[in-house]
């Protein structure tokens, strides 16, 4: 039986947590810089950061501390990112979660446009690594929009980049600040992970291995 019906034109995907787990390195790469500024984080702390930007996760470790200008958060997110491409070097087709390129086949199979609406810049570098890019009709760039999530700016700017209504775009996320943003663009949330994580979702599953498109379909 269907979970919420509804005339769909796109799917616009998360990356980190959806379709694959790149949590762990972008844990290994903040906690090294907080080490080397001498600010206390963990992985508590690193919760705080999912689904947000480099530049909005590097403003929460600093927090209010006096000292760091402009000039000197942009070299911190750009050595945090140094640290980050290191640990991603050797990612490949095998690190897709079960079940995400079958995903994103059965919505190109269904008719539906496809785009990736993932904070992070390094998307299309993941994206060939594991050899999906060309299953994606777009990958919006974190850096072409006004204000990351929990705005709506990027799956604002899926829909339309692949021309579809937001009413009639499905987003799928891990994380709660994405829900917020999918529901502000005006598109019907899908979660992926513990629903207790995700309480604003429409409909959550655990894992991208359960989506089944025809679900959402009308």
């Amino acid at each position: 039986m269907s979970v919420f019906p509804r005339p769909l034109d796109a799917v616009a995907f998360d990356l980190d947590g959806v379709l694959t787990d790149t949590a762990r390195a972008h844990y290994r790469a903040w906690k090294r810089l907080a080490d080397s500024l001498a600010i206390p984080f963990d992985e508590a702390a690193n919760e705080a950061l999912k689904g947000v930007d480099r530049m909005g996760s590097l403003a929460l470790i600093l927090g209010d501390r006096p000292g760091y200008d402009d000039a000197r958060r942009a070299d911190l997110a750009a050595r945090k990112n140094d640290w980050y491409l290191e640990e991603i070097a050797h990612f490949g087709p095998a690190d897709l979660f079960p079940g995400a390129r079958e995903a994103v086949e059965e919505c190109r199979a269904a008719g539906l446009k496809v785009a990736l609406a993932s904070a992070s810049r390094n998307a299309p570098l993941l994206l060939a690594r594991m050899e999906i890019d060309a299953l994606f009709d777009v990958v919006v760039d974190p850096a072409s929009v006004a204000a990351g999530k929990p705005a709506p700016d990027i799956f604002l700017a899926a829909a339309a980049a692949v021309g579809a209504a937001p009413a009639r775009t499905l987003g799928v996320e891990d994380s709660q600040a994405g829900i917020v943003a999918i529901h502000a663009a005006g598109m019907p949330a899908l979660g992926v992970g513990e629903p207790t994580a995700l309480p604003d979702a429409d409909h959550v599953i655990a894992t991208i291995a359960e989506f089944r498109i025809a679900d959402y379909l009308a």
